[in-house]
């Protein structure tokens, strides 16, 4: 093998295949050796330690894709675009290892040691960094520098106070010599390492990393790759910034945990928030990564269960150009939407960050010491400096000189850039870096260390009362995911009065900061909190915005609309647009009897019975009832027609009692002329009983009064043309007709015809009488509930109906037979008359009943009364009112036989 190959008999692994946690297996000599590449290894920031935990940072965020050719030794690809907020980053996890290292309390006798790689911010350079910090051992030769610089003090075998290792109980097992002086004792310590570290190199797996857990990383797709590389082996992944919800799922990514919120309560924050001011149509634009395609996919479903429509989506381009730059700007022109949903990295929307954006944040706090000690960094030409190397030069942009020197030889053609002297001064420049008044992510970073040292706190049984003396145990290892259930299981209160945990998931407490970009006095973009968002308060009490110091685009006063439809205000509803999303609709008005009565209704909501909309259709009243009332048009003229026709048989009435003894009154029983006259009287009487609001009394008396006044009438009518026929018949010898039906007769046949009647209508009250009822029936029509009387036993009313309809057939009958009788005034042809009128009448009656609505069926009835007695009173005795009053000369006995002579 080529001479940059490390050929140790210790790093022969036998291959992975096959092994099974927990299994150790032989080493078997025939197989090839396995053995790491000289000068592939990534450059890490690194610090000792008893325990020593690793770190992952974007220290540069653009990386080029490796090409493996397998016939060569892959070189190291090489990482651009200094992030110096992800290096503050960085120097804040190395400040809170040494903060914690100076807590006498928190890991008494246990320093703390790190080991920070440059994730590149993608999935290949932060594997490689990781299968370099998991796999990172000290060469034998460090060790052995060490153990002789311990060698020279070993005469007491003095060791660190506090520290007992577990280690020398786990080989006190083995058969090794006691060592008996200072040789004897250097030689023990190199077999006790030896046996170490095979131990370590044949050991199944990762279950003796020497790391017991990472710190890392920032973007979703690289944590993603790193969490389910590290979580078959129970290795703790505490990541800072990596948001994406996809990371909740323990069957994929046992091992990992965060201290900043899931997207799943960001994005229930992002439509809370959006929905708090009325933007339910809005654009999305998102990067190519998983925690843009995972968040905007959670944003979308959320947002459209609660009415929300995504107008367009956007997705920025790895590198996009100026033509795809330009496209996604007309598109953004183009639209209606004037919300615009982000889910991406800083470095993908420098130049989107307009003031009016609103963003959710972690809370921030301000660290003491963290300035001074950023301040503070210094370069190095040491070993491991590369990273502050790095950035002192992007930072000034200069060269350091011990740096020029390696690039110069390296790049003979690189432009020349001025010299760096180490001793320029960070207090003097204004920049993100040393910006630390309020550290978000910076923040996240200090929890996640400070959640490991306690975690370790409790696993290394510090503060115990047992043989340590109240310090910690160290382990050489940490085996079987042991640290990862007490990572787990933290729960601390830190210096700002924040209680650090983990849930069932591994999530923190889902607190955010709501942030308003602003213009300063300089006109520069600053930052102001506006609201806050508590993932775990009650509902309605997680949202938090004072809307009075926000500033929104072009400093506009009133918050900025946007929606495809205006919402439809009260009185009206939504109706969706064919083939449209359902922000986009017409506002249809409620129907008649519906309302709506709020702004952006989707139905109208039907009225109850009995109640109806009002004219603006937002809220229901009490229905207008309706019925045939005395102040109605229809109903004064049926009350002016009811009452003239009751004067005018009042004055026939007077008429005939003045001349009750004149032939033409007596020719025909007087005292049945009378019974008519008043029959005549409650016929037209009975009217007003169907006229105004029906109530208990008038419902059960209008059709009993109306049937017997009727009964009455047509048997006072039959009764006169019996008598008429039967004059006639007493001409005839032997006739003795008019002797048997005599005026006892008369009245006993009215009493028996009308009877009938009256036991029918008191039946039916009695059993089964009308009430007054509101029928809704007709509210969808005309708007107004009818008040009737309703008849539970209808065949009633057509039974009383139909024996009037007998007694007019009979009465009909006998006056036809009667109307060619020889007699100057003939009584039975005005009987005929009348009762063709009554027949024509009421067979026009029962269509128009039934089918007219409402209050027009009463007027219907009255109309019907009305008229079959106006046609009574006219035929019947009008004409002999005539001959009373306008020519008496013939009111004598021949007038009335026919020999008066004209």
């Amino acid at each position: 093998m080529e001479g940059d190959v490390i050929r140790k008999e210790e790093a022969v692994r036998e291959p992975l295949h096959g092994l099974r946690k927990g299994e150790v297996k032989s080493k078997d000599s025939s197989l090839p050796e396995c053995a790491k590449l000289g000068g592939s290894e990534p450059i890490a920031l690194h610090s000792d330690g008893d325990v020593v935990i690793g770190g992952f940072f974007p220290l540069h965020y653009v990386a080029s894709k490796p090409e493996y050719s397998f016939n060569s030794k892959p070189q190291v690809t090489s990482c651009s675009g200094f992030d110096h907020i992800a290096f503050r980053w960085m120097m804040t996890m190395i400040f809170t290892v040494d903060e914690i290292n100076r807590n006498s309390s928190l890991l008494p006798g246990v320093k703390l040691g790190y080991r920070i790689m440059d994730s590149c911010d993608h999935v290949h350079t932060s594997l490689r960094a990781l299968f370099s910090l998991i796999s990172y051992s000290k060469t034998a030769e460090t060790e052995n520098s060490r153990i002789q610089m311990e060698g020279l003090n070993m005469a007491g075998m003095k060791r660190k106070p506090g520290i007992i290792s577990s280690t020398e109980k786990r080989h006190a097992e083995v058969n090794m010599p006691k060592p008996r002086g200072l040789k004897d004792a250097e030689n023990y310590m190199k077999e006790k390492l030896t046996v170490e570290i095979k131990t370590r190199e044949y050991s199944p797996c990762l279950n003796y990393s020497p790391v017991p857990a990472v710190i890392g990383l920032a973007s979703s797709t690289p944590t993603r790759a790193v969490a389910h590389t590290l979580g078959p082996f129970n290795i703790p992944l505490v990541s800072y910034f990596a948001t994406c919800s996809c990371l909740t799922d323990k069957n994929l990514y046992p091992s990992f945990l965060r201290t900043v919120p899931s997207d799943l309560f960001q994005v229930r924050g992002l439509v809370k928030l959006v929905t708090f001011f009325g933007w339910f149509w809005v654009g999305t634009i998102g990067a190519t990564d998983d925690y843009s395609l995972y968040g905007i996919q959670a944003f979308s479903i959320q947002f459209g269960q609660q009415g929300g429509c995504v107008a367009f989506h956007l997705t920025i381009p790895t590198s996009p150009t100026v033509a795809e730059i330009q496209k996604m700007a007309d598109k953004l022109q183009r639209s209606t939407a004037r919300v615009v949903v982000v889910f991406a990295k800083e470095v993908n929307l420098l130049d989107l960050f307009l003031e009016g954006t609103l963003g959710f944040s972690f809370p921030g706090v301000s660290i003491p010491g963290l300035k001074e000690f950023l301040l503070n960094v210094r370069p190095s030409p040491k070993p491991g400096m590369e990273f502050v190397n790095m950035f002192w030069e992007e930072y000034f942009g200069c060269k350091l000189e011990f740096e020029r020197d390696r690039i110069d030889k390296n790049n003979l053609g690189a432009v020349k850039k001025t010299v760096c002297t180490g001793s320029e001064d960070l207090s003097y420049t204004d920049s993100s870096y040393s910006d630390v008044s309020q550290v978000r992510i910076s923040y996240n970073v200090y929890k996640a260390v400070y959640a490991v040292a306690h975690a370790l706190h409790t696993f290394l049984n510090c503060n115990s009362t047992g043989p340590s003396g109240g310090l910690c145990e160290v382990h050489s290892s940490f085996t079987n995911g042991q640290f990862l259930q007490y990572l787990k299981m933290v729960n601390f209160t830190n210096q700002f009065d924040e209680k650090v945990y983990f849930d069932s998931n591994g999530e923190p407490v889902p607190l955010y900061d709501i942030i308003n970009w602003q213009k300063d006095s300089k006109n520069e973009i600053s930052f102001v909190k506006v609201g806050s968002y508590d993932g775990s308060a009650q509902q309605g009490q997680q949202l938090q915005i004072l809307k009075n110091t926000i500033v929104w685009t072009t400093r506009q006063s009133q918050v900025p609309v946007s929606q495809c439809s205006a919402p439809c205000p009260p009185g009206s509803r939504q109706a969706t647009r064919q083939g449209e999303p359902k922000c986009c609709f017409d506002c249809l008005p409620c129907a008649d009897g519906e309302i709506s009565n709020q702004t952006g209704s989707t139905e109208c909501i039907k009225c109850p019975e009995y109640y109806w909309s009002d004219k603006d259709k937002v809220k229901c009243v009490a229905g207008e009832e309706e019925f045939l009332s005395f102040y109605d048009a229809m109903g004064i003229i049926l009350v002016a027609l009811t009452l003239l026709g009751f004067i005018l048989t009042s004055i026939v009435t007077i008429v005939f009692h003045s001349f009750r003894y004149t032939p033409i009154v007596k020719a025909n029983n007087s005292e049945i002329s009378f019974l008519l006259l008043l029959s005549l009287k409650l016929c037209f009487l009975c009217c007003l009983v169907f006229i105004g609001q029906p109530s208990w009394w008038t419902c059960r008396l209008r059709q009993a009064a109306f049937g017997i006044s009727f009964v009455l009438c047509l048997s006072c009518l039959l009764v006169k043309t019996i008598v008429v026929l039967l004059a006639f018949q007493t001409n005839n010898p032997g006739s003795r007709g008019r002797m048997l039906f005599g005026t006892s007769q008369q009245r006993i046949l009215i009493l028996c015809t009308t009877a009938p009647q009256i036991f029918l209508s008191t039946g039916w009250v009695l059993g089964a009488p009308p009430f007054p009822f509101r029928n809704s029936n007709y509210q969808a029509i005309t708007g107004k509930i009818v008040v009737e009387c309703k008849e539970p036993w209808p065949p009633g009313f057509y039974l009383l109906l139909g024996y009037i309809g007998l007694l007019a057939f009979v009465c009909l009958l006998l006056a036809f037979f009667g109307r060619k009788l020889p007699d100057t005034f003939n009584e039975a042809k005005f009987i005929t008359f009348s009762m063709l009128i009554f027949w024509a009448v009421w067979i026009s009656f029962i269509p128009a009943y039934v089918s007219s609505p409402a209050k027009f069926s009463v007027a219907v009835e009255i109309f019907a009364i009305l008229a079959s007695s106006f046609g009574l009173l006219l035929c019947i005795f009008i004409p002999k009112c005539y001959i009373i009053l306008l020519h008496p000369e013939r009111n004598i006995k021949k007038g009335m036989t026919g020999k008066y002579q004209r």
